[in-house]
């Protein structure tokens, strides 16, 4: 059954869109949305060179010394191609669209991580059109963990995300329509064909322990990590009460925004999604006056991880307002 959404995001942020398009001149806001294709092909072309040299160290070299930091690289890099794809759901990449090229890096992008591209961009657009709902929001509704656990949440860094978010896109996936439900299901058949091929051919050519590390250890142990550090400075320390605080601010740092590829950047995306990711340092900076007239915080990872770990802080939820005893065992958004 097909389900019917309230674009819930749209019906609380009416101030907030007048505001924000006072907070930034017109020429500011012209300039940031400008699209260079040549330099997102670039960042793809750079991307994908990492992912060749982190793979042909991983099969190399047998050091715990040297391949260990490389599955880290490597698992960041298979992430960071559902940035990438991100930009092709948000048509930041070209001046004027062009379909069949948008479908083509739709594919290129999709398949390293092993998802569907048509899959994630139904999610994703809804993510935004609903964002600050409990129901409507996929993310938050399916795959934000409802057990206010350490154990549970350290689950999300494990080989068990994998079934955690498939199980996610299936319960979302099944209110689609049933055309788009095939096409997902053909998507992730290619995605899974491709990734045991790819196993398979390291295993025969190079050998069982050349493969785990080349493929085992950055795909199931390192990207849930990449995966699970990256949702944290999307939406878990907000302000459920103020729609201008529905994402986290984070502090822009060179390393984060190297390995995230600018998409820790996730509170000044949903504010202007039509900017492509390399600009998203500029219009933070663009933005700090609004962000010191609402009394905004800065988080960092480091601080998030001592909240989400340590504290045991629930997701959706103002970190601030919460001592770690007063919060419940258990969150239900």
């Amino acid at each position: 059954m097909t389900s019917v959404k309230e674009h819930y995001f749209s019906q609380h942020a009416v101030e907030l869109r007048a505001e924000l398009s006072r907070a930034l001149t017109r020429e500011q806001l012209k300039a940031l949305h400008v699209k260079n294709a040549p330099r997102h092909l670039a960042i793809t072309a750079r991307q994908f060179a990492i992912l060749a040299l982190a793979t042909w160290g991983l099969i190399a070299v047998a050091n715990p010394l040297i391949w260990i930091p490389l599955a880290f690289v490597q698992g960041f890099t298979i992430f960071n191609f559902t940035v990438l794809l991100h930009e092709v759901v948000h048509h930041t990449i070209f001046d004027r669209r062009h379909p069949r090229a948008e479908r083509a890096l739709a594919w290129l992008y999709a398949v390293p991580s092993g998802i569907s591209s048509s899959q994630f961009t139904r999610w994703h657009l809804d993510h935004h059109a609903e964002l600050g709902s409990d129901e409507d929001d996929p993310k938050r509704h399916h795959l934000s963990p409802k057990i206010n656990a350490r154990w549970y949440k350290l689950l999300y860094c494990s080989p068990a995300l994998f079934p955690i978010y498939f199980r996610a896109a299936r319960r979302e996936g099944a209110t689609y329509p049933v055309a788009l439900q095939r096409q997902i299901a053909f998507e992730r058949r290619v995605s899974i064909a491709t990734h045991l091929a790819a196993l398979a051919t390291v295993w025969i050519s190079f050998g069982f322990y050349a493969a785990a590390r080349a493929y085992v250890i950055p795909v199931f142990f390192v990207f849930p990590i990449a995966f699970t550090l990256n949702r944290l400075g999307q939406h878990y320390d907000i302000d459920p009460a103020d729609p201008a605080k529905w994402g986290t601010l984070m502090r822009g740092q060179w390393f984060w925004d190297f390995a995230f590829l600018n998409s820790n950047y996730h509170l000044e995306h949903h504010y202007f999604a039509g900017v492509p990711f390399y600009r998203l340092p500029a219009l933070q900076r663009a933005l700090v006056p609004f962000y010191e007239r609402h009394g905004m915080r800065w988080q960092n990872y480091s601080g998030l991880l001592y909240g989400w770990l340590v504290e045991n802080r629930p997701p959706h939820s103002d970190w601030s307002q919460q001592t770690p005893a007063a919060m419940p065992a258990r969150n239900t958004l």
